[in-house]
């Protein structure tokens, strides 16, 4: 017998906004009973879609290292380079640029409590790529 992700879980200071950034990172919706100041938020797939919620519990210490496992994005329905600029606009910082001039690499970036995540390149754009 085998086992299934149920989440993928973040600690963190405070759940709903770290949530509310990753619902808008993901077109994801939060959980109806999610409000300011719980102690955990979830950002919920689709159904039938075959993702995996993303769980965000409080926790009182902050973030000291760099993640031993992270999230690797890739955009649906823009370039790397849009969806690198729309999660500044989020709240994001881009920590470490590894994109690289013939386009291949990825943005390494954080989300607004430190957490490290990746943005690659699109389905479109590698299909061109390679096409």
């Amino acid at each position: 017998m085998s086992s299934v992700v149920h989440a993928v879980t973040f600690d963190c200071k405070d759940p709903y906004t770290l949530a509310r950034f990753w619902s808008e990172v993901t077109g994801w919706p939060l959980g109806d009973d999610d409000s300011p100041g719980d102690p955990e938020a979830v950002v919920l797939p689709p159904k039938d879609s075959g993702g995996t919620p993303l769980l965000f519990i409080a926790v009182p210490e902050g973030k000291s290292v760099k993640n031993r496992i992270h999230l690797d994005l890739q955009p649906v329905d823009r370039s790397r380079e849009a969806e690198v600029e729309r999660l500044l606009e989020l709240g994001a910082t881009l920590v470490d640029d590894r994109r690289r001039p013939d386009g291949t690499g990825w943005a390494v970036m954080h989300d607004p409590e430190g957490n490290e995540f990746c943005v690659e390149r699109s389905a479109a754009e590698r299909a061109r790529q390679s096409g």
